[in-house]
């Protein structure tokens, strides 16, 4: 949807923190393409937010930059949206490193609409089939800390589209996760697509089995640099249809 020119990302999303690592991390979907592209937004050390309805990527931009100046989730981001004079056509949700989510749902938002908070997330979502959905979300993330967060978070996503999800229908999804260093371990986005979540789901599974590898060995700040092991090397080398979790082609 649009107006005056700009797009509506009607959209349900959840922002995560994983207790035992630190990491941050977030998972979108929506009706609207490329909505991993313009609602995530991460930065290390500090939090992670996903901004949507009428999107303004700035409210999540100041948000962190407040939060890296010291202010807890809800004290910045309450401050972002009051400078924001088109307040209640946005959607926005922040975790940090420490300190419960925040979220904030304007009333002019699409309905059905709404958030949900807790102590390591936050879920939020507009113009979807109902409530169940963000309920949904939250469940999921809450139901099993000890696994990756990108699982759990990938589990939300897939727990929202069950309840119901997006009311216009489905296009594309997002999910990106970051720790200590200053690129992002998983970044994964699926632009447009018939089932988005379930294509995701499985670039995930081949992104864990072939791609997770290759991170794990780049470099870190102020560790030695190491060659890619030999096992990684390996792996690489073999068509992506030869590898664990198959996926590519043999074709040059």
């Amino acid at each position: 949807m649009r107006r005056s020119g700009r797009l509506e990302v009607n959209t349900f999303s959840i922002v995560g923190r994983c207790r035992r690592t630190g990491e941050l991390g977030v998972a979108v979907a929506s009706a609207v393409p490329a909505v991993g592209a313009i609602c995530i937004h991460l930065v290390p050390g500090v939090g992670a937010a996903s901004s949507q309805s009428w999107v303004n990527p700035y409210l999540a931009i100041d948000t962190l930059d407040a939060m890296a100046g010291g202010k807890n989730a809800a004290d910045a981001l309450a401050a972002a949206i009051t400078a924001d004079p088109a307040a209640e056509l946005r959607q926005i949700g922040v975790i940090g490193t420490g300190g419960p989510g925040a979220a904030f749902t304007g009333l002019a938002c699409t309905a059905w609409h709404g958030h949900l908070t807790g102590p390591d997330h936050a879920v939020q979502g507009n113009m979807l089939t109902g409530p169940e959905v963000t309920g949904a979300m939250a469940a999921a993330f809450a139901a099993d800390p000890g696994l990756p967060l990108e699982e759990r978070l990938m589990r939300a996503l897939e727990a929202g589209q069950a309840a119901g999800g997006d009311r216009r229908g489905r296009q594309s999804a997002g999910l990106a996760v970051i720790g200590a260093e200053a690129f992002r371990r998983v970044d994964l986005r699926v632009d447009d697509h018939s089932t988005p979540i379930a294509e995701l789901r499985r670039v995930l599974d081949v992104a864990s089995a072939q791609l997770a590898p290759f991170v794990a060995g780049m470099p870190r700040r102020g560790a030695p640099a190491a060659p890619a092991p030999r096992e990684v090397v390996d792996l690489l080398a073999l068509s992506p249809p030869d590898r664990p979790g198959g996926g590519g082609s043999r074709t040059p």
